[in-house]
């Protein structure tokens, strides 16, 4: 189906009305940029990927690298605000949400930003309000960190991450669900014509493994796997699933 404020077309039994209803709700500006359709659009990789399963989020595959087994998904959203425990300022965006009978799944979408320039984001002092209850320690510990320089990261977007975080606490605690976020990463080959070399995503894997054993323990779990990997999990008997995952392969190449 093709949108009919920007010309994109979206993947066949993706809900287009309510996936472009959801970007204009959200403060990415996706739609009325014209973001949405270039090449190198994240969030066209994140819409199509999950807004599929709005319809039918029973056959969501599991990310089963949160360790732990959950029940079907019940509702799967994309473009979610997981606001923080006070009215005004900027609250977090997540690029797709998931709730079974059991948890949410905060779900955090990268494709090109990586290996597009170090990532140098503050975290203001609102961020140091006690609020976020007793179980978010390490969160608050890496939110220091990064301040004070003691935890640089280049690929990995530390600071939105532990944001994120902070918001999916205050949901969870609303919902009485247990919180969890998601790390879901491509791999590209190439970014505007320049090579991204096997180092660069070899490191961008390395800050992410030493951001998840910094944050053990947290109230809110963390995971991360890449397209790829996440992809190769997806089950083969069902034909509509197998449809999607190869539309996603052919259009994104994650």
């Amino acid at each position: 189906m093709t949108s009919p404020t920007n010309n994109f077309s979206f993947l066949p039994g993706v809900p287009a009305r309510y996936v472009l209803q959801r970007l204009a709700e959200a403060d990415g500006h996706e739609v009325s940029t014209g973001k949405l359709g270039s090449p190198q659009s994240s969030a066209a990789l994140a819409v199509n990927t999950f807004g599929w399963f709005h319809e039918r989020p029973e056959c969501l595959p599991p990310f089963t690298m949160l360790g732990q087994t959950t029940s079907l998904a019940t509702v799967v959203e994309v473009e979610h605000s997981a606001r923080f425990p006070w009215s005004g300022g900027r609250h977090p965006w997540l690029d797709a949400w998931v709730e079974t009978l059991d948890v949410i799944i905060g779900i955090e979408s990268k494709r090109f930003e990586p290996y597009r320039s170090p990532k140098f984001s503050t975290l203001s002092s609102a961020y140091d309000r006690p609020v976020w209850h007793d179980h978010m320690g390490p969160y608050e510990i890496m939110r220091d960190r990064i301040r004070s320089g003691a935890e640089r990261f280049e690929f990995l977007d530390a600071v939105q991450l532990v944001k994120h975080a902070f918001g999916l606490v205050t949901e969870g605690r609303r919902k009485r669900k247990r919180p969890y976020l998601v790390y879901l990463y491509a791999e590209p080959a190439a970014l505007a014509g320049r090579t991204i070399s096997d180092v660069s995503r070899q490191q961008h894997r390395s800050e992410i493994v030493r951001f998840a054993a910094a944050i053990n323990g947290a109230e809110v779990g963390f995971g991360a796997i890449s397209y790829h990997e996440w992809l190769n999990t997806w089950s083969d008997t069902d034909a509509k699933l197998v449809s999607h995952r190869a539309a996603i392969i052919e259009r994104f190449q994650p």
